[in-house]
């Protein structure tokens, strides 16, 4: 057994004042031991006569005597302990990087064995010795070694710190806390270390829950990426594949345009090959009559010329070309009404192409579609809400209810009890069957009292239908041009992008879009039936599940 394990029972035999091993052990009416030398001085700087463990009173200062059982009891302890110590020198060896070598030891440093906090030097068996039998070093504290010793010892005191002052937040002597600090609390090291190393424990946790949201934040944020990416790449793709059709669309336009000019010009260029090759014909006759009728004419045989004149006299039949000619090209218009038909071409494949990607792009959006019901406590008591909080619509007379804060008194109107103050989300409405209606958002601050215009300015961001005009309710008015009448339209908003859209979730299209909105507080789900108007507008606006297979 080594020398360093086989003290470890010697806590039992150390003086609280010196934790050293005892020296004239004594014994205190309350029953603790100590040096006779430690609890004498103690006693003398102090007022009162107190036991420095269990600060028991003791009235008088008792006369002390040695104890001799302890004492026998730590002379035995200190005779086992050099034997132990001198039997353990063999297994010594020199001081690894890392272990703490001893102070005295010259050339090749050993394995230091223990510290002194006395002497502020550590020891290998060797240069420990004498701490283990000279009886002025027996006092001396002993502990593992240590590298930093200045730094456990009391600067004041040269006692080791071994208490804690609670009330300065202090490592302290024993003699500090009867002088510098005798009126505040202490509790020993230890008690102090387990309660930091708790609290270093619960920050610990703490900071790996910091480090495990932040890691979710990156997580966060390359998801956002990836999303913003693929939408990027999605984007695109499908421009191009748009503009790609556009392009085909006016190449195909123009490869018709050139064609129709060329067949023109060919057919022209036949009709006078055509015409050329028969006049060339008729002009070969017509040089082969006139050889012959030059010949005849210089004959000086009588009879040939007589006999040959009546038919050589007339020219060869030929064309009458007096009105045959070729007329250009008239290409006057060409070009235009090729265009125009390219127009209409673009437009039904832009059309038929926009349709896909507005498809596309409601899918998307549903995604981001939230459960809205309606709020009785902002309905305009002429409103008339179902028990489910999905229908509204006007009834003729106004109700009696409280008019609280929330209410529309003036306009007619009601919110959804949902707010939102970031994010995304889409709800779709039924607006089939019905005359008049207004659909959007609104801010929570809005103005309830008054007939405001209904407007951005104002917080409202709505689209409005009234018989078979569409308007958004923007600064100016826009009217709007549709196909036809929707019949279930779709509200989705992008908090951050500040961005309000509808559409027409029937024939998957687009009706208008605020953009560059700054939203700055909470946002409701806004509807308006619009008045009965004698029963020509009695459905209701629904609110409707949301049906992703479109």
């Amino acid at each position: 057994m080594s020398a360093a394990s086989c003290l470890l029972s010697e806590d039992q035999f150390l003086c609280s004042i010196c934790l050293d091993v005892f020296t004239d052990p004594v014994t205190t009416p309350c029953g603790h031991n100590f040096c006779k030398t430690c609890i004498t001085q103690h006693w003398d700087i102090t007022e009162r006569y107190q036991c420095p463990i269990c600060k028991k009173v003791i009235e008088t200062r008792p006369e002390l005597h040695i104890n001799t059982f302890i004492s026998e009891m730590v002379a035995q302890f200190r005779h086992e302990a050099r034997q132990k110590a001198s039997s353990s020198s063999s297994e010594q060896q020199a001081a690894k990087p890392g272990e703490v070598p001893c102070d005295v030891c010259t050339g090749t440093k050993l394995k230091a064995l223990k510290s002194c906090l006395v002497c502020l030097t550590s020891y290998c068996h060797t240069h420990l010795e004498p701490h283990l039998t000279a009886s002025r070093l027996k006092r001396h504290q002993l502990i593992d070694p240590e590298e930093n010793l200045e730094g456990r010892m009391c600067m004041k005191h040269d006692k080791p710190l071994e208490l804690f002052c609670k009330t300065d937040q202090t490592c302290v002597c024993v003699l500090c806390s009867v002088v510098d600090h005798k009126t505040h609390e202490f509790v020993p090291l230890t008690e102090e270390y387990e309660g930091k190393k708790a609290e270093l424990g619960k920050t610990e946790a703490e900071i790996q829950q910091m480090i495990k949201k932040r890691r979710l934040k990156i997580e966060e944020i390359k998801e956002s990426v990836k999303m913003s990416k693929d939408a990027a790449d999605r984007e695109k793709a499908e421009g191009v594949q748009v503009f790609t059709a556009l392009k085909k669309s006016v190449d195909r336009g123009l490869n018709e345009l050139i064609k129709q000019i060329e067949d023109k010009q060919e057919t022209t260029e036949k009709q006078a090959e055509g015409f050329i090759k028969d006049l060339d014909q008729e002009i070969s006759e017509l040089m082969k009559r006139s050889s012959e009728v030059e010949q005849l004419s210089r004959s000086k045989d009588h009879l040939h010329l007589l006999q040959s004149f009546s038919s050589l006299k007339d020219a060869p039949p030929t064309k009458d070309w007096t009105e045959v000619s070729i007329r250009p090209s008239v290409y006057e218009g060409t070009v235009v009404k090729a265009v125009m038909r390219a127009v209409d071409q673009l437009k039904e494949t832009l059309r038929k192409d926009m349709k896909k990607l507005f498809e596309a792009e409601l899918k998307r959006i549903q995604q981001y579609a939230v459960d809205v019901t309606l709020d009785p406590d902002t309905a305009n008591p002429q409103l008339i809400l179902s028990d489910d909080g999905k229908q509204v619509h006007c009834g003729d007379e106004k109700k009696s209810l409280p008019d609280n804060p929330e209410r529309f008194s003036k306009r007619l109107g009601v919110l959804g009890n949902q707010s939102f103050a970031s994010g995304r989300f889409y709800f779709e409405v039924q607006v089939k069957e019905k005359t008049k209606w207004f659909l959007g958002v609104a801010t929570e601050s809005l103005n309830r009292k008054e007939r405001i215009t209904r407007s951005p300015e104002n917080g409202y961001w709505t689209v409005a239908g009234n018989e078979n005009i569409c308007e958004a309710s923007d600064d100016p008015p826009v009217r709007l041009s549709l196909q036809s009448d929707p019949e279930k339209v779709g509200v989705f908003v992008d908090y951050e992008e500040g961005l309000v859209s509808f559409y027409d979730v029937g024939d998957a299209a687009l009706i208008y879009s605020f953009t560059g909105c700054s939203f700055t507080e909470k946002l409701h789900p806004f509807f308006c039936p619009g008045f009965n108007a004698g029963g020509k507008n009695s459905a209701p606006l629904i609110i409707c599940p949301i049906n992703q297979s479109v």
